[in-house]
């Protein structure tokens, strides 16, 4: 079972990048799945996740309304659609699967294990 994130980059500020979670030897219809990040010197964080309907999200107060998390049942894959994006967002970011999703739900809490993760630069 595996994880991986990818389609990270180097971006000026301002910009977006969309982000890919694919899943292997799992079926991710069937899990709810978050985005962490870790910025150099700081924790990982969980920023946002998705339930395993797509109906119930979640997203940090810092990336909400910049964030989109998504979801494709028939490529295996959770997406993250980042617009407007500053230093400040500059991490590894991973992908995990994490305890179900509700409309409550105030923080994700990853339950897997992630993969590599993918660097995102924002350039000011």
């Amino acid at each position: 079972v595996q994880l991986q994130a990818s389609g990270g980059g180097l971006v000026q500020a301002g910009g977006s990048l969309r982000l890919s979670c694919l899943g292997s030897g799992i079926d991710l219809a069937y899990y709810s799945v978050g985005w962490f990040r870790q910025a150099p010197g700081k924790e990982r964080e969980g920023i946002s996740c998705l339930s395993s309907s797509g109906h119930a999200t979640y997203y940090e107060d810092s990336v909400k309304g910049r964030f989109t998390i998504s979801k494709d049942n028939a490529k295996n894959t959770v997406y993250l659609q980042m617009r407007s994006l500053e230093p400040d967002d500059t991490a590894i970011y991973y992908c995990a699967t994490v305890l179900p999703v509700m409309s409550t739900t105030t923080m994700c809490t990853a339950v897997g294990s992630s993969g590599q993760g993918t660097l995102v630069t924002v350039s000011s």
